[in-house]
């Protein structure tokens, strides 16, 4: 054994939280208190990011008419992918696709403005930034779901018209609006796939060896 693992029960905590996570658009209300916020909060900002640029930025959604806002937004945008969607635009419009008015808690993550100084790591590929961001996004994914919380990434939005609405700075881009909160229970499998709108791939199918496309014998 590896002395630096943690134990058996620590490492099996690790996968479940991994293994049940889930994408949630179901939320019965309730609150999120002020030092588990906190303690979900730090546990993203202790995400990795390229050059420690730390390019994340929370937004605490706690008005009742700005989470109006935000989600007619995403209703526009809802009916915008529909359209571009053809002829799966009725399955989609089936589809429940954010719990805004559901959720105890709900954050918007963007990244910062005057990225461009930072190219420690991203002279070449400059979307390190982004990559860092879910970095950070996936580690509250994970604690919320440890503790019993569940989460949704919304991404139906029109990025100008979010950081317009939350008086960002240019430069600055949102990238989610993250539903948090109680849930009367976790989807078995996600809600995608219990919908049947798409299909999981699994590992082998997109693992390969030494070059694009080759699979280990």
């Amino acid at each position: 054994m590896n002395a630096h693992a943690f134990s058996a029960e620590e490492r099996a905590a690790v996968y479940r939280a991994i293994a049940e996570r889930r994408d949630m658009r179901h939320f019965c209300g309730g609150a999120v208190a002020p030092e588990l916020l906190a303690r979900l909060l730090e546990a993203a900002h202790q995400a990795p990011s390229v050059g420690l640029m730390q390019p994340w930025r929370f937004i605490r959604i706690t008005r009742p008419a700005l989470r109006t806002a935000i989600q007619a937004l995403v209703e526009e945008e809802r009916l915008r992918t529909a359209e571009a969607l053809g002829e799966r635009a009725d399955e989609f419009m089936q589809l429940k696709v954010e719990g805004i008015g559901d959720c105890a808690e709900l954050l918007v993550v963007a990244l910062m403005d005057g990225r461009e100084a930072h190219v420690f790591g991203r002279r070449t590929l400059p979307e390190m930034d982004l990559a860092s961001m879910a970095c950070a996004i996936q580690n509250l994914w994970l604690a919320a779901r440890a503790e019993g919380l569940g989460m949704g990434w919304v991404s139906l939005f029109e990025p100008q018209a979010l950081a317009e609405l939350l008086a960002m700075p240019p430069g600055s881009k949102p990238l989610a609006v993250l539903c948090l909160g109680p849930v009367t229970e976790f989807y078995p499998l996600p809600m995608l796939v219990q919908q049947g709108w798409a299909e999981p791939r699994s590992l082998s199918e997109l693992l390969f060896e030494d070059q694009w496309g080759k699979h280990a014998q």
